[in-house]
């Protein structure tokens, strides 16, 4: 059952702090490129500013990987036809500052067609001013935030979150639950969402109540307290929505609290962040946009790929990456120059075609998000399980 979501809100302390960091850091409309050619150079070069220390770590890592995957792929087919890309990775430490001050260096140092983005939405927020004011293209992997697209500059491959969380609502009605107690990080701008919008809104869509609603700050640690106010309303089912490493600490508190029941979560629970839960992990479940067992052919070839490369099975960060870096190389193409505001007229072109890639077949654009049609995980005996594909939900 697809189910109705509350509208999409800008955070609007993440829009002015991202507003304020344009003015005072990027160079304006008129930085510059690479020229516009006849034809590609020999080399065209892309950077990666992501997150690979700090808070998000895994995230920026998986994505980095799948981007050095697609580049080595266009590069040893020859793609570009005797243009090779060369692609910098350069770490936001987790800060937006940082992701800004690296942004702004991308756009004024004057060799830089595009930019692969940064999976945080407090770091996109802060970027995409600085792309769009001076025209350079960055294609976004996560930051599932209103207000990182914000014109022709700025795209995003992955869809947010909002958008496809409520393919959970099928596991919730299987539980036969009638209240819920929801917990979510005021951290981020994501999470606040779904917490505070996106899941009361399915909520009421099925018919539950939603007898509590904590949000805890980004300095939170020891989550006992307020899972003890989330507990204390008795709810049927409990949501637990927390960035990375905090969702394994939750977990074990949630469990030594005396709760049993499932508990619906959120992608940042994967990526192998549950381990150090333990069993308490057990019973975690959450709507994702990808799967390493989706059953697109395209997939498996990626994850076949994939695995072959590093000896891991892929995250979903990194099966995103790996397609944002083939769209933009599809679109260096069309351009035929390295030229930036060429190869975002070639990225508005193929952005209304449908292709297939490592997360899944058919793929589409919509206002220059990636829509996907998700997949629900639960995390059992210490890995993530698929339980049903979104495309299964009627």
């Amino acid at each position: 059952m697809r189910l109705r979501t509350a509208p999409r809100r800008t955070p609007l302390l993440a829009l002015l702090t991202a507003g304020a960091l344009a003015l005072t850091a990027c160079g304006g409309v008129g930085s510059t490129g690479p020229a516009a050619t006849d034809g590609l150079p020999d080399t065209i070069e892309l950077v990666s500013i992501n997150p690979t220390t700090g808070l998000i770590a895994f995230a920026g890592e998986a994505a980095n990987k799948g981007y050095r995957l697609a580049v080595d792929e266009i590069n040893e087919t020859d793609f570009l036809e005797g243009t090779r890309i060369e692609l910098e990775l350069q770490d936001t430490k987790s800060e937006a500052q940082t992701a800004a001050q690296l942004m702004t260096q991308a756009i004024n140092g004057g060799s830089v067609s595009a930019v692969l983005g940064s999976v945080s939405s407090n770091e996109a927020l802060a970027m995409s001013p600085l792309a769009e004011s001076s025209g350079t293209p960055v294609i976004y992997t996560q930051s599932g935030s209103d207000g990182v697209i914000t014109g022709d500059y700025t795209w995003r491959a992955t869809p947010m979150m909002s958008s496809y969380y409520d393919i959970i609502g099928d596991f919730v009605v299987e539980t036969g639950a009638e209240s819920i107690g929801i917990l979510y990080t005021e951290a981020t701008p994501t999470l606040q969402e779904v917490g505070t919008e996106t899941l009361p809104a399915i909520a009421a869509d099925l018919g539950l109540e939603v007898v509590s609603s904590v949000g805890t700050p980004a300095t939170t640690q020891d989550f006992s307290a307020p899972i003890s106010q989330l507990l204390g309303s008795d709810p049927d089912v409990v949501a637990v929505l927390l960035a990375g490493a905090a969702n394994p600490t939750a977990m074990v508190q949630v469990r030594q609290a005396g709760y049993d029941g499932p508990v619906l979560g959120n992608l940042g629970a994967g990526a192998g962040n549950l381990e150090p839960a333990g069993d308490s992990g057990d019973g975690m479940v959450w709507a994702t946009n990808w799967h390493h067992d989706l059953s697109a052919p395209t997939t498996q070839d990626f994850v076949t790929l994939y695995e072959e490369t590093y000896d891991e099975t892929p995250l979903g960060y990194a099966a995103e990456a790996y397609d944002a870096a083939w769209f933009l190389a599809r679109a260096i193409k069309e351009a035929g120059s390295a030229d930036r505001e060429s190869i975002m007229e070639a990225m508005q072109t193929l952005g209304g075609e449908a292709f297939d890639g490592a997360l899944g077949e058919g793929l589409r654009w919509e206002d220059q998000d990636l829509v996907l049609d998700g997949a629900v995980v639960e995390w059992r005996g210490g890995e993530e399980v698929l339980l049903y594909e979104g495309a299964e939900v009627g």
